[in-house]
This record gives structure tokens, sequence and C-alpha cells, in this order.
């Protein structure tokens, strides 16, 4: 939709935008909701003058006087807040790191990587949302964090499964698959690095519920656009964090139980199970872990606000880019750290721009 729907001359031009965006209207809670529908939909201050208001929140908020709010629909029952944000969590976890146990347990041949990508490939999928019920969600900040947007539904059995899911549930599975298949790396290592970010991706999908929960919740409190992005900022950056010390405390503990099972050859330097599995990996494979954290949490936290596409193609490429420095000589983790760095940078980009617009939290 774009703002056409204004520009024709009219005694009563919010009347046309009113009848355009009615039930948008019906089910908001507030004039900041219709604000952030519009936005989306593509009105601007340009539509706003049209319609003989200073901006888009004046006329969200005469909208907001004028059009009768409809019910809101019932909650789901039988479902503390929080638990199925939780279930969710623990689902992705298992998901992601039994594929890669099974691939380390039997080593990285091509029979075993197939079938243990498949599993990988449906978890984004399986961890999605529940389909929206028939009627207007409940939304502010009393709204459950798993209730999304009204759209196509996808999930469990029964419901409609996009490509974009697919393709961002492939791009997962090689992300985690592809270091344990590199040529030349060390596999005890790049085992202990895979199982950990494994393991992370239960924190991943956790701090992407978080995100949404909360931006549900600025949406419902801020009394303006600009006043929900001022809110917004620094939310991306806290979710991330939090992921990342997740990633690094899980991989700090598998490092160190490499440490027992796999000492490093040559002779020890001492200093006690803590300073062993710190020497266990160098520099470079802690940044490409950290990348790797970046390429998990940044893909989910796209897809939980709506932008399915956006997180397929940012799962899809990292390992991508990281696969075509192997290809031409770059020895892991290397090629993690550049490659994916790279993607890892557009997308962060991409997460700044859009995801601080309310349109993504409705």
């Amino acid at each position: 939709m774009s703002g056409s729907a204004v520009g024709s001359p009219s005694a009563d031009p919010v009347r046309e935008v009113m009848a355009q965006y009615r039930e948008l209207c019906e089910r908001a809670v507030d004039p900041l909701e219709i604000a952030a529908g519009l936005e989306e939909a593509g009105l601007g201050p340009e539509a706003a003058a049209r319609c003989r208001h200073a901006d888009l929140f004046s006329l969200a908020e005469e909208l907001y006087a004028r059009v009768p709010r409809r019910p809101p629909g019932p909650e789901p029952s039988g479902e503390r807040r929080g638990g199925p944000d939780g279930r969710a969590a623990l689902t992705a976890a298992a998901m992601a790191v039994l594929p890669c146990a099974g691939v380390v347990a039997l080593g990285a041949r091509w029979p075993v990587l197939l079938p243990a990508a498949v599993p990988l490939a449906l978890l984004p999928a399986l961890t999605s949302p529940p389909p929206a019920e028939p009627g207007p969600p409940p939304c502010g900040p009393a709204c459950p964090a798993e209730l999304g947007p009204v759209r196509a539904p996808v999930g469990p059995a029964g419901s409609r499964w996009r490509p974009a899911e697919f393709g961002y549930g492939l791009g997962l599975a090689a992300l985690l698959l592809l270091p344990l298949a590199a040529a030349g790396a060390d596999r005890p290592l790049a085992a202990a690095l895979v199982l950990a970010a494994a393991v992370s991706a239960g924190a991943a999908e956790r701090a992407a519920r978080w995100f949404r929960q909360v931006g549900r919740g600025h949406l419902g409190a801020a009394r303006t656009l600009a006043g929900f992005r001022a809110r917004m900022r620094p939310v991306l950056p806290v979710a991330v964090a939090l992921h990342l010390a997740v990633l690094g405390v899980l991989t700090y503990a598998a490092l160190a139980v490499l440490a027992v099972v796999a000492p490093s050859p040559g002779p020890g330097h001492g200093g006690g199970l803590l300073h062993l599995a710190a020497e266990r990996a160098g520099a470079t494979a802690w940044a490409a872990q950290g990348v790797l954290g970046l390429l998990l949490v940044l893909p989910v936290l796209l897809a939980r606000c709506g932008r399915s596409t956006a997180a397929a193609l940012g799962a899809a490429a990292g390992p991508a880019a990281t696969a075509v420095l192997l290809a031409l000589g770059r020895p892991w983790p290397s090629a993690v750290l550049l490659g994916g760095g790279a993607v890892a940078a557009v997308l962060l980009a991409h997460g700044w721009a859009v995801l601080g617009w309310a349109g993504s939290h409705r």
C-alpha cells in the first residue's frame, strides 16, 4: 500500500484513509499503533499534510478518535507468560545441538552431514509462534510475547510453511555444520566451538523473543513514533550482547572440557584448568566464535519481527561467504572471521535500521 489513497482531492481526505485502514484502526489499542501501521504501509509526512495534519501521529490520533474499537480476541488459556518462550528456547537448543553432536561422534562425512542438516533446516519453522487465531490479537504491554502480527502462519503441523523459513533453516544448518567439514581445521577445537554455538541457539531464540516482547511493551507505552524509536535504541545492542555473553560462557565451558578430554600436544604450561581452557583457542578462534554468535542471533531477531526474507538471506550469506574463502585456501577459523564477519556487519546495520521501526513490533 502507498500514500496514493490520500492523493486525490476530497472534502474529507481523512475519511479515505480511515476507510482503507479501518481494520488497523479498529484493532489498535492506542494512536501509536495506528501510526506504526500507516508508517509500515508507506504513508509519511506528505500523506499527513494532505490530510491537514502536522505529522503522522497527529493523523493517527484523529483516526483513533473517529473509528470505534473492536473488542480484542481472548487470550490463550492455560499458558503462563514466558512458558512458550522457554519451551521454544529449549527446543531450539536441543534441535541444534543433537545433529551437531551426531556429526562430531560419527565424523564429518557427507552421508552424515546431509541427514544432520534436516532437523536444523526445520528448526525455524518448528520454533515459530503458533498460527494466529481468528480475530484481532491483544496488543500493548500486556500482550503475551509469543503472539506475533497477523501474518501468514508458520509453525507446527497443519500450518503453512514459507520458503523463507526453510531457507533460514538451511542457512543455519550450513552455518553450524560447515566448520566441522572444513579441511585442515583443528577438529577437536572446531567440535567444541560448534557444540557451544549450537547450544546457544536456544539463547538466541530467547533473546529474540525478549526483544519482541520489549518492543511491544514500548509500542503501548510510547506516545510518538520518535519516542518509540528512542526507547528501542538500546534494546537491540542489549539483546545481541546477552546472547554473546551466553555464547562466551558456553564456549569457555566447552574448551574446559576439551582441555581435559583432548589436551593439546606438547608440554603443558600449567596454571590449572581455567588457564588451559583459555589457551586452547587463540584470538582468531574466539573472534570467529563471536562472528558465529552474531550470525546466529541476528537472523532470528529479524525472523521474530516479521523480516523472514532478510533472516533467510542473512543466514545463507554467512556460510556462503565462509565457504568461498575456504575454497580459496583461507584456513578456518579466519575464513569464518572474514567472510562471516562481513555478512554479520551488514546484518547488524540492517537490523539497526529496521528493528527500531514500530511496524516490526505490531
